[in-house]
């Protein structure tokens, strides 16, 4: 007995075929395909053009520097903690009916100004408001 089987054709691979399906896959992503450039982008904040601020019969201003640090009513606060940011403003405060007015610096980090806001809200203050400087007035108007 012979187990051995000899194979006569080779296995060939359709060629022309392939090509036209490689050619519309071409096809389609050229053509779906978007270009684009990312830009940096430049922001420069804050700026705003708004009413004249209203009379609050209770303001806590809580300043933001560069850096981090912080300052209620323009006396500056040791630390970083929102424990101890809500203590203080709190204190300042002395009852939910205060406005709290953050002014942060254009550079200031984001997570020092959400810490402001997460200590208003530990401290029961939930009137928030940021402060702005005017743009300069545009010529022509």
């Amino acid at each position: 007995m012979n187990f051995s089987h000899r194979r006569t054709e080779e296995p060939e691979i359709a060629l022309i075929p392939f090509i036209d399906v490689l050619l519309v896959i071409l096809i389609f992503l050229m053509l779906t395909t978007t270009y684009s450039k990312f830009a940096e982008l430049q922001v420069n904040l804050p700026v705003a053009d708004a009413e004249a601020p209203r009379d609050h019969p209770k303001e806590v201003i809580v300043s933001i520097s560069a850096e981090g640090n912080y300052a209620i009513n323009r006396r500056p606060i040791d630390g970083r903690a929102v424990d101890l940011l809500a203590a203080e403003l709190r204190s300042a405060a002395g009852g939910t009916e205060a406005v709290v007015v953050i002014s942060a610096d254009a550079n200031a980090a984001h997570q020092s100004v959400v810490n402001v806001m997460d200590a208003s809200r530990r401290a029961g203050l939930n009137q928030l408001t940021f402060a702005t400087r005017l743009s300069e007035p545009v010529r022509g108007r």
